[in-house]
């Protein structure tokens, strides 16, 4: 669908925008907004509950998707700004994340992690405009671009303050928040559609290899009570192991990374040996996200740590922790941070595959589940690990019900990646639309029906 411009046009001094229209301002933020306005007091009684979140508990796509319930007492000392219905949620540190979210209808005890700037609007701004404007990629591009520092980027909120937004009067404002609303409902609601899907697709997938993990590919093969109730029988040549018994002889085969003071964010460069972390762990596979590197001489003096190709890598805290996946083949040397742990697998004992697929299944999140502990986030410790017992066929036989899984999903996961790849343009025409209204390239005044607009 094509929307109209506007009649008339002015430079708007920005390059990347060109021209605005020519009855709009342009206003730093620190003009129309304050930021930060409102703290907790310390001497709040340490008794009272607060509603949490820190930026990882937004998103751009999906804004405040979680707060943790805590007494102030035991709260971290970041936990101090105070939102309030209308502001929006800026983060100025880790920028690459962009997690920015408006904060609406708020609980009156949520509290906000102090790497965030609160963003309050003015008299000048409709909370709705500023709610998309603060999304907008371009203005999310200038708080990246002004951040400072490599493994750790941030940007004061002073520095945030000097960004200008484009401005209409109030009443197109509103015009313009009203049509997002109206537009963005129904691209959310079409990329909810592809979710359900792709959880359907992952739910079934999930049976597939739960089952074959479990129960084999033989239906006819005597079998055992497995001694786990709610695991129930498994085939009787099966046998259970500690996960240490998988590993190489060598002892330093199965181990997590170094401790941070054998490896410092100092340290961290911009290309060299990458470092894995626990975001590059995925069930389906690894995946590297992170942009931390170091020499190849630190690399050498950490050689214990590194991983290799066919080496298998845990995520020993997280939620949920204990996501495992095969450092593929063709893969750079790595180095392993401390909240990954790595197993070197002793190929006459385990496909590496395999345990992988055991790991991840229904089974293998039960199992993990198990030697959990409660902290700041879920986790559980590399001895816990090495001690975890599995129960496993023979390697001739998990290579067969790897090739078994892998053709019985070969097609869900073609749906699926369709679905994420219809996802992906959904989030690109939802982005390009708040983009071009809230910038002016396209007049949105009367087009939301009016029962939607009153």
């Amino acid at each position: 669908m094509s929307f109209p411009r506007y009649p008339a046009y002015k430079p708007s001094g920005v390059e990347w925008l060109g021209e605005m229209p020519e009855h709009w301002q342009e206003k730093p933020l620190k003009t129309i907004t304050s930021i930060n306005d409102e703290v907790l007091p310390e001497s709040l009684s340490l008794d009272y509950e607060i509603e949490y979140v820190d930026i990882g508990s937004v998103s751009l796509a999906n804004g405040i998707e979680k707060t943790e319930a805590m007494p102030f007492g035991d709260a971290p000392s970041r936990a101090r700004r105070i939102p309030r219905d209308g502001d929006v949620l800026v983060s100025t540190v880790r920028t690459y994340l962009k997690a920015i979210a408006p904060v609406v209808n708020p609980l009156l005890n949520l509290v906000a992690f102090t790497g965030f700037a609160v963003v309050r609007p003015g008299h000048e701004l409709e909370p709705g405009f500023l709610k998309y404007a603060l999304q907008e990629e371009h203005f999310i591009q200038q708080v990246i671009s002004r951040s400072t520092g490599v493994s750790y980027p941030a940007i004061n909120a002073s520095d945030v303050a000097k960004i200008s937004l484009n401005l209409p009067g109030s009443s197109e404002q509103l015009a313009i928040a009203t049509f997002l609303d109206h537009e963005t409902a129904k691209i959310d609601a079409l990329i909810a559609e592809q979710q359900r899907l792709i959880g359907l697709l992952q739910e079934k997938r999930q049976a597939v290899i739960s089952h074959a993990v479990t129960k084999g590919l033989n239906p006819d093969a005597p079998m055992k009570d497995s001694g786990v109730e709610w695991l129930g029988e498994v085939p009787g040549h099966w046998n259970q192991v500690k996960l240490r018994e998988l590993a190489t002889e060598d002892p330093s085969s199965f181990t997590n990374g170094p401790f941070g003071s054998d490896l410092l964010t100092s340290e961290f460069h911009d290309s060299g040996v990458p470092v894995v972390y626990i975001r590059d762990l995925n069930i389906d596979g690894y995946r590297h996200v992170s942009s931390n590197y170091i020499t190849d001489q630190k690399a050498e003096s950490l050689s214990r740590f590194s991983v290799n190709p066919g080496d298998i890598l845990f995520s020993k805290v997280g939620d949920p922790p204990g996501y495992c996946c095969m450092y593929p083949e063709g893969a750079s040397d790595a180095i392993i941070c401390q909240d990954v742990i790595r197993l070197r697998p002793d190929a006459d004992f385990i496909v590496p595959i395999f345990l992988c697929l055991l790991v991840n299944s229904v089974m293998g999140r039960e199992l993990v589940e198990s030697i959990c502990v409660e902290s700041t986030r879920k986790r559980f410790s590399l001895g816990d690990l090495k001690s975890l017992k599995v129960i496993i066929p023979p390697p001739e036989e998990q290579s067969a019900i790897c090739a078994h899984v892998q053709k019985s999903t070969v097609g869900m996961e073609k749906l699926g990646c369709d679905a994420h790849y219809v996802i992906s343009l959904l989030v690109e025409r939802r982005s390009a639309l708040i983009s071009a209204a809230v910038t002016g390239q396209i007049d949105v005044r009367g087009l939301v029906p009016e029962a939607v607009a009153a």
